[in-house]
């Protein structure tokens, strides 16, 4: 089978990934966590997730026709490493829902035009109006982290997009949209483990970029970037809520619990919702550094 990138995934893993990274791969069982600072050694038993997700779902389409119903408005911004899961938790919140009131802003490269216009507008465009929610995998924060590390930006369209970043996002809460704000932070070894499934999966293959390729190397500039990025965003009007997302189904629940609660709406049950796993989720101090 011709691997994508000719197989460069696997020639880093190989040849390039830290020794460490590398041996975590190469010893972990079936279902291991591979993060050691992830607080779970192994992943959440499907029959679990499979009944916690199936009283959620009806919880999301509650929400979304109380939405719907009183003209609320909502943008979630799903944000978070490469591979760290933002794919299949939006999947996961949306797929029971009315696609007129729930939509998935996912943003291609600027066009020419729009890499001449101001830096929010084109992500301005895909806000939703009354009765609507946003599901952004990735956002405007393309600027703070993914451009920095890869030198799309320069550092003075940087700065001018930190400091028109606050009153940007004071004014959508202003207009009283509800802002939830969601990263997901993933393991090296487990980001570099799922890079590798994709690889070798012909289903899962177009998920992979060159992007992709070239960031493995940029593992602490990413670092770098994410803490410059938290300590100038983590409002509170507009708080960050980091999981770590090492287990892809204890994501997709505690996403959705987040989502959840932090709205009121027409038969909101907290005890379906249930608690979040504070041991997973919380603020930017959650995140192990580096």
């Amino acid at each position: 089978m011709d691997l994508p990138f000719d197989g460069a995934i696997s020639r880093y893993f190989k040849e390039a990934a830290p020794k460490e990274v590398r041996k975590t791969i190469e010893k972990a069982s079936k279902d291991e966590i591979l993060w050691k600072e992830y607080p779970y050694r192994e992943e959440m038993k499907k029959s679990d997730y499979k009944t916690h997700m199936e009283a959620l779902q009806v919880q999301l389409a509650r929400m979304a026709a109380d939405i719907k119903a009183t003209g609320k408005r909502m943008v979630v911004v799903f944000e978070g490493r490469d591979a760290a899961g933002k794919g299949g938790a939006i999947s996961a919140a949306h797929e029971n829902l009315n696609p007129r009131v729930a939509s998935i802003v996912a943003l291609s490269k600027p066009t020419e035009r729009e890499a001449a216009q101001w830096y929010f507008q084109r992500y301005v465009d895909w806000l939703p109006a009354a009765g609507e929610i946003a599901f952004f995998d990735r956002s405007w924060y393309n600027r703070g982290i993914v451009e920095h590390v890869f030198g799309f930006c320069t550092p003075e369209q940087r700065a001018k997009f930190f400091r028109q970043l606050p009153e940007f996002e004071r004014m959508l809460v202003d207009e009283g949209i509800v802002l939830v704000k969601l990263w997901l932070e993933v393991g090296q070894a487990e980001q570099l483990q799922r890079f590798l499934d994709r690889e070798q999966d012909p289903l899962k293959q177009w998920k992979l970029s060159q992007i992709d390729i070239d960031g493995l190397a940029k593992w602490q500039e990413y670092c770098a970037a994410i803490d410059e990025t938290f300590a100038q965003s983590h409002f509170k009007y507009a708080p960050w809520t980091v999981i770590l997302s090492d287990d892809k189904l204890r994501t997709r629940i505690c996403a959705i619990q987040n989502i959840l609660l932090s709205v009121d709406y027409k038969g909101k049950d907290m005890a379906v919702i249930g608690e979040i796993d504070k041991n997973i989720c919380g603020g930017p101090k959650i995140r192990p550094k580096g």
